[in-house]
């Protein structure tokens, strides 16, 4: 099968951008004396775990973190030696080879430090693990009533090294929200039984948000994951800029009169004689339908609206009395320069959040550019 030299879309992943959005948020974290974890799960929010973690390593990150164990053993097997966190799969999970890959994971229960015992006994070597301490998000992690037990078993467990305890903040993008300092204080007391049972693990609690607003949460290592890819997670203006484009072109353009309808259920008429621009990408390539009427597009140096429904494999632009050429480009979304559209516009036009929006992205008919190479990748 020949390359597809000419696709329907693409998404541009700027390198450049990403370095330049981890060196500030690394900057922050050893302005309180903590280390990076670059958040890379999830292909790398959409962006590409592997180009990803190369450039966020480059740019000061001494940590990588993915949600599964098989996303780490793949950053591993690509030859990335630094140190590696996976903290959720399934009981039926191999961890195995993570052990043997030097990989460290995550613990919330009893059963799950069994299988980790076991997994460490087979291939002959100590595990490292992250005890997670549930502080208020309810989700992951032991809760407050079994993490004295354990903790005592941990400790007392030759085949384990008890490297940290984490947990995860429910709310840090509200700023001041009440729920934060609840969650530092049961993490603080998670912490000093910790300590009690003989450990002397490193802390890491702080996500995108409150590396960004609570120095104070930083302990010895943040865990940054939305803003590295240039999306701001808190209120205050913060200098990210976002990493990924999406990108097409015009194939088709026509003339239509007053009074013609257009796309699906004929939900838009034109109220004036117009062109009509056709671009190759619809709810199939990542462009949600819930943004049909809503939605605008850079072309031709302006934003201009979607005329009618998002269909499967296409949309379509009114351009009024301009008519753009056929192989125009179109930026659906990017950095917003000059007001063009962005991520976090799609998010908040249609009630998501913008981490929706690129991990979305990952799509077999849209193609992946890389600008800003980090070097040897």
């Amino acid at each position: 099968m020949t390359a597809d030299h000419s696709p329907r879309a693409e998404v541009e992943i700027d390198l450049g951008a990403l370095r330049h959005n981890l060196g500030l948020l690394a900057a922050r974290a050893a302005s309180s004396g903590a280390a990076t974890m670059a958040i890379v799960k999830a292909d790398g929010y959409g962006h590409g775990a592997l180009p990803v973690a190369k450039a966020a390593v480059q740019a000061g990150a001494s940590w990588l973190g993915t949600c599964s164990l098989a996303e780490a053993l793949a950053l591993r097997a690509a030859g990335l030696t630094t140190r590696l966190f996976a903290w959720l799969d399934t009981p039926e999970a191999d961890l195995a080879p993570g052990v043997q890959q030097d990989i460290d994971v995550s613990v919330s229960s009893a059963a799950e430090l069994d299988r980790i015992v076991a997994a460490a006994a087979r291939v002959g070597r100590r595990a490292r693990v992250h005890l997670k301490i549930d502080t208020g998000l309810s989700r992951n992690g032991c809760p407050a009533y079994a993490w004295a037990d354990l903790v005592k078993a941990a400790a007392s467990e030759p085949d384990v090294e008890v490297v940290a305890i984490w947990s995860h903040l429910a709310c840090a993008d509200e700023p001041g929200h009440p729920s934060i300092d609840r969650q530092a204080e049961r993490f603080a007391d998670a912490y000093a039984i910790a300590r009690e049972a003989g450990l002397n693990p490193l802390r890491h609690l702080a996500n995108s948000a409150a590396t960004l607003t609570r120095p104070d949460l930083h302990f010895d290592i943040v865990r940054p994951g939305i803003a590295m890819y240039g999306l701001n997670p808190v209120p205050q203006q913060e200098d990210l800029r976002p990493v990924m484009t999406f990108r097409s072109s015009v194939v088709l353009t026509k003339r239509v009169e007053a009074g013609e309808s257009v796309s699906y259920g004929h939900t838009w008429t034109a109220a004036r004689d117009t062109t009509l621009a056709l671009v190759p990408v619809g709810y199939a390539d990542g462009v949600p339908r819930t943004l049909s009427g809503r939605m605008d597009v850079w072309l031709g140096g302006r934003r201009r609206p979607i005329a009618g429904r998002v269909c499967m494999d296409q949309l379509v632009v009114d351009c009024g009395d301009d008519e753009p050429e056929v192989g125009a480009e179109v930026v659906l979304f990017g950095a917003g320069e000059h007001g063009a559209p962005t991520a976090t516009e799609w998010a908040d036009t249609i009630g998501t959040i913008d981490y929706e929006i690129v991990t979305g992205m990952y799509r077999p008919r849209v193609r992946r550019r890389y600008s800003g190479e980090v070097e040897g990748r």
